[in-house]
C-alpha cells in the first residue's frame, strides 16, 4: 500500500522473524501507519508447521522494541500466555508512577532475550538485499507483497540448503 507521508508515497513492512533471521510473517501497510496497531495482525499470521498436527501459532516469547509497548499488545500476549520481551517507554513508566499504587506493577523484560531483538532488523536487511525491495520499484501493493513473499521464500530455501540436516551425496 502506498501512503502519503512527509517523504512522499511510501509503504512500510511489518515483519516477524525467527532467531535465524528467517521471515515468519509479514504485512505491508501504508507509510504513515503506526507500528503498534500492526503487532497483533502480524503475530496472528505466524504459523509453524510441524510433522504432525496443527501448525504452531504461539511462540514462547516475543521480542519487540519500545514502539510495540502498549497495553493492548501486552494484554494480547498475556491472554495467549506468550512472554513479552518489550521494554516500557519512559512516558508510560512516568504515567504509571504518577498514578501510584493504582498504576500497576512495573514492566519487566528479559534482557538476554531482548538482545536477540536485532534478528528482526537483520531479517529486514536480508529482505532488502534484493534490489527490487530495497529501491521499491513496485508501485502497487500486490506486486510489492509478491516480491516480499518471493524474497522470503528464497531466504528460507537458502537456509535449508545450508542446513546440516540435508546432505547431498556425490554421484559416482
Amino acid at each position: 500500500m502506498l501512503g502519503r507521508s512527509r517523504g512522499g508515497l511510501t509503504s512500510k513492512i511489518h515483519l516477524a522473524a525467527d532467531r535465524r533471521c528467517r521471515p515468519m510473517a509479514l504485512l505491508l501497510t501504508a507509510g504513515q501507519a503506526a507500528d503498534s496497531p500492526q503487532f497483533i495482525p502480524v503475530l496472528g499470521k505466524v504459523r509453524v508447521r510441524l510433522p504432525v498436527g496443527r501448525p504452531r501459532t504461539r511462540p514462547a516469547a516475543v521480542a519487540g522494541d519500545k514502539a510495540y509497548s502498549s497495553r493492548a499488545n501486552r494484554a494480547h500476549l498475556r491472554k495467549r500466555r506468550i512472554k513479552a520481551v518489550i521494554p516500557e517507554k519512559k512516558d508510560q513508566a512516568a504515567n504509571r508512577r504518577k498514578k501510584g499504587s493504582q498504576g500497576g506493577r512495573p514492566v519487566t523484560h528479559d534482557t538476554d532475550l531482548y538482545r536477540d531483538r536485532n534478528t528482526v532488523e537483520r531479517a529486514i536487511n536480508r529482505m532488502k538485499d534484493w534490489r527490487g525491495i530495497a529501491t521499491r520499484y513496485d508501485k502497487t501493493p500486490e506486486s510489492c507483497l509478491a516480491g516480499l513473499h518471493l524474497r522470503a521464500a528464497t531466504i528460507w530455501i537458502s537456509g535449508l540448503l545450508r542446513s546440516p540436516l540435508i546432505t547431498t551425496k556425490d554421484s559416482p
